[in-house]
């Protein structure tokens, strides 16, 4: 564990009258960060807050948790999830928030960071960066209807320019956010150049909110040297923490991976995911899961393939248990070529 890291991140935060424990969080993604995996998350701990997945502020209202398989949740995460919403309307944002906000989450965020061109299509998203009197609209609807945290998540804009990013994050404050998620990439480049993390730091001295760094975090230094370079508040892991799990609790609570925890986390991502969706959902949902973590070997994708090589949980898990009789060669950092899936 490196001390400084997690001095730094062991340090409380208050975001609208809540207390956070430490500043070390689960990113928001969309078909990641759903209540599978943030269960599997939780036997290891060591966050500050969870992210959902994305919710569509459209349905959210009618919403049923026990059927949906995006606005879903456990009571006992809910002091530390916020709960993730898109949209495009003021009116039926703040409707979803109002739900969100009777159901007991920790906050909510609003995405202005999704790039996927189906949701772009919609106006949602990162699409509202190119409208930012509609998307300053969209806060500030949300923040009358509601008085728990409000974080926004999104992205330097559609043109490389920082001042337009840090225009966006004031606009934002003004609204009535409470904090930030900021990932310095323009909206068009998914993950095909690295972020720039200065721009975090523009964005962080144009605003008195927190604002949490984004983007290209996979070790230790990686973690301190954003922090040190931007001055951000905390920082937001998005696919370490598919890749390890564990990731949390080892920057934040030294621990130490041992065994065969690589085997481990695979078998039980399987059950979990059979616990919460019906089994087609559940091997889709196991497949996605599968790139980030088979990343973290040098023949990820031949592992990939290998323990992916089956239409039911059952046959995975028997590949699972096949492939990692022993564990197969790790790299310290991810291999990217499946990182940027």
């Amino acid at each position: 564990m490196n001390q400084e890291l997690s001095e730094q991140l062991n340090k409380t935060l208050v975001i609208r009258g809540k207390e956070i424990r430490n500043r070390l969080f689960l990113a928001p993604m969309s078909g990641l960060g759903h209540i599978a995996f943030r269960e599997l998350l939780s036997e290891f701990d060591g966050y500050g807050l969870l992210f959902s997945e994305m919710c569509s502020a459209r349905a959210v209202p009618q919403e049923n948790r026990y059927v949906s398989p995006v606005f879903s949740w456990r009571d006992q995460e809910l002091d530390r999830l916020v709960c993730q919403i898109f949209g495009s309307d003021p009116d039926t944002m703040a409707r979803a928030a109002v739900r969100i906000e009777q159901e007991g989450f920790w906050g909510i965020d609003i995405n202005f960071g999704c790039s996927v061109a189906a949701i772009c299509k919609k106006n949602c998203g990162a699409a509202l960066l190119r409208d930012p009197q509609l998307a300053a609209e969209i806060v500030s609807a949300v923040r009358r209807q509601v008085s728990i945290p409000l974080f926004v998540k999104f992205r330097t804009g559609w043109k490389d320019d920082p001042g337009y990013a840090a225009d966006l994050a004031r606009r934002f404050e003004d609204a009535g956010a409470d904090a930030l998620t900021f990932h310095p990439r323009v909206a068009p480049d998914r993950r095909s150049r690295p972020p720039k993390w200065e721009v975090i730091g523009i964005v962080k001295d144009s605003v008195s909110i927190p604002v949490f760094g984004n983007g290209n975090i996979f070790d230790e230094n990686d973690g301190l040297t954003m922090l040190k370079k931007t001055n951000c508040d905390g920082i937001a892991i998005g696919r370490m923490a598919i890749a390890r799990p564990w990731i949390f609790s080892m920057w934040t609570e030294g621990f130490v991976p041992g065994g065969n925890i690589y085997r481990d986390v695979a078998v039980n991502m399987t059950l979990l995911l059979e616990k919460y969706y019906n089994p087609s959902r559940a091997v889709k949902r196991f497949k996605k899961f599968a790139i980030y973590f088979a990343a973290n070997f040098r023949f990820g994708h031949s592992i990939y393939t290998r323990i992916c090589h089956g239409e039911t949980m059952p046959e995975i898990r028997n590949h699972i248990e096949t492939v990692f009789q022993t564990v197969p060669e790790l790299v310290e950092r991810p291999n990217m070529n499946m990182f940027t899936n």
